[in-house]
């Protein structure tokens, strides 16, 4: 309990720092590998050199056996899964994946924040992070989790907020905010809180902050979205 409490922090720190390093990176990284990534993920050409065809990322597909047992029970509960994502990357530190995938599905399915709403704030992280394979794999999701194309559209396209709901408005105002501007103002805080809560507010940003942390993840790996999908976030 105590180490999955310490990751919490570290999220947090994480998703702060990525935030603060996020704006002065965006435009080197898209004139060099994130730029060269999108092109091939889009067109269907030819990988890097250093991505794996059965990961589309760094790191090669981890075989069952090479993990302890901790490792293969995570392994296992994976279900049929195949070796593209997040989920299959942690699995080569098994702490990691056990205690990230324990609080993601908490702020993901047990915080009590409505799902069209958790959809959302995925969304909004991936976007003003520019995270293909995020956005990629979520905008199915919102759509399913019923979170109007409208509102899905005006994160992806930058749009005014004006005909958002509040917490829709707020939600996406406290991520482009966090990450883009470093800097939340008080009148945005004092709608988020009065709309949700002190511990709303926390579930809420801290979920940002766990894809924030999963970019970072990705990033480093450079992972590609499946060869069966098509980039469904236009970068920049």
């Amino acid at each position: 309990m105590r180490s999955f409490h310490t990751l919490i922090g570290l999220l947090l720190v994480i998703g702060a720092t990525v935030a603060a390093g996020h704006a002065l990176s965006r435009t080197s990284e898209q004139a060099t590998s994130g730029a060269v990534g999108a092109s091939s993920q889009a067109s269907g050409g030819t990988l890097p050199k250093d991505i794996h065809p059965d990961t589309g990322n760094r790191f090669p597909a981890i075989k069952r056996e090479e993990l302890d047992e901790a490792g293969k029970k995570l392994y296992d509960t994976r279900g049929v899964a195949d070796a593209f994502g997040p989920g299959a990357i942690r699995l080569y530190s098994p702490p990691v994946a056990d205690a990230m995938t324990g609080l993601n599905d908490y702020l993901r399915r047990k915080s009590g924040l409505d799902p069209r709403l958790v959809e959302l704030a995925i969304l909004v992280t991936a976007r003003e992070m520019d995270s293909e394979y995020v956005w990629t794999a979520h905008e199915p999701a919102a759509q399913k989790a019923g979170l109007a194309q409208a509102i899905i559209d005006t994160v992806k396209y930058r749009r005014p907020l004006t005909t958002l709901g509040e917490k829709e408005a707020v939600i996406v105002q406290l991520g482009r905010d966090s990450i883009s501007k470093h800097k939340v103002g008080s009148d945005t805080f004092a709608r988020a809180l009065q709309l949700f809560g002190n511990q709303g507010v926390v579930n809420i940003v801290s979920l940002m902050g766990d894809y924030a942390a999963t970019t970072i993840l990705l990033n480093v790996s450079d992972q590609h979205v499946r060869p069966r999908d098509k980039s469904l976030l236009p970068i920049p």
